[in-house]
């Protein structure tokens, strides 16, 4: 597993993570080590199964090595994963003033926002070459540690995969990393309802408001139904992981209730999964 990413988006957590998971990890490991880091991992056998590389912006001129690195080994036939994680510039401002450390980038700009910006392009090709992108926004410290367990947790033992249930406003954007996305702006907004509208999709009213229009029913059942029949055939193909995404219009009333019913059903049938709302909170 390689990680890599903006700076604050939640590396370092993710590394620490990992290695309760029982990976062996290297923090800010040059890109020119990891071929013979790959060598020494083969000469070890079976004695370190898993190891997790975080590489970032701290390498410089040398990240530009990375891609042909990759590349090769992928060519040599080496399991790796390469995780891309990411954050809004306003979070990661906030949390580089919360925190009170320089930024990486720092030393040859002049501002926070021209170090984030600056960092931003150097890895935007380690972007679009990544496997996965986690979008941490949202998350809080626990949020982000539970949902690398589920992803990532070998020792379950499931052959499912671990699903992650994501309700968000379309006004907000898409998030970047979904694999089956359901539009639910179909459905009777409760925002319009001058009593509901305070409230989010987690409460009994929103629950009960959308469980009187026929349509909520049906549409939940097919969703299931069609999640039932998809899941199988994705385990079949080796899917480790799956993110369902339900999207509204403000992502606070109709999305959020709909992910939370369907974190419901997936539990039920016994399946790994977690659930997190990523606009519920905004105005």
């Amino acid at each position: 597993m390689i990680i890599t990413g903006m700076s604050g988006s939640g590396k370092t957590l993710a590394a620490n993570c990992f290695e309760d998971l029982g990976y062996f990890c290297v923090d800010n490991l040059p890109v020119d080590l990891i071929p013979p880091f790959r060598e020494l991992l083969q000469r070890s056998g079976k004695k370190i199964p898993y190891t997790a590389l975080v590489i970032d912006a701290r390498e410089g001129a040398f990240l530009k090595q990375f891609p042909a690195i990759l590349r090769d080994l992928r060519d040599r036939q080496t399991p790796v994963q390469l995780l891309f994680f990411d954050c809004s510039d306003d979070v990661l401002k906030r949390r580089f003033s919360e925190t009170r450390r320089p930024h990486p980038m720092s030393r040859s700009v002049e501002t926070l926002e021209q170090a984030i910006r600056e960092e931003r392009g150097a890895l935007t090709p380690l972007r679009e070459l990544a496997d996965r992108i986690i979008d941490t926004t949202t998350f809080t410290g626990h949020q982000l540690r539970t949902f690398l367990k589920n992803a990532f947790d070998s020792t379950k033992g499931s052959a499912a995969p671990r699903v992650n249930v994501v309700s968000f406003g379309f006004k907000y954007g898409v998030p970047a990393e979904v694999d089956l996305l359901f539009d639910v702006r179909f459905l009777p907004n409760p925002y319009f309802v001058d009593n509901l509208r305070p409230l989010d999709g987690r409460t009994a009213a929103i629950q009960q408001f959308l469980d009187e229009h026929e349509a909520t029913g049906e549409f939940v059942g097919r969703l299931q139904e069609f999640l039932s029949y998809l899941i199988p055939h994705y385990a079949a193909e080796g899917k480790s992981y799956l993110t369902v995404a339900l999207g509204c219009t403000g992502g606070k009333h109709r999305s959020v209730a709909l992910a939370e019913r369907l974190g419901q059903y997936f539990r039920s049938a016994d399946l790994p999964v977690s659930v997190n709302h990523r606009d519920v909170g905004r105005e």
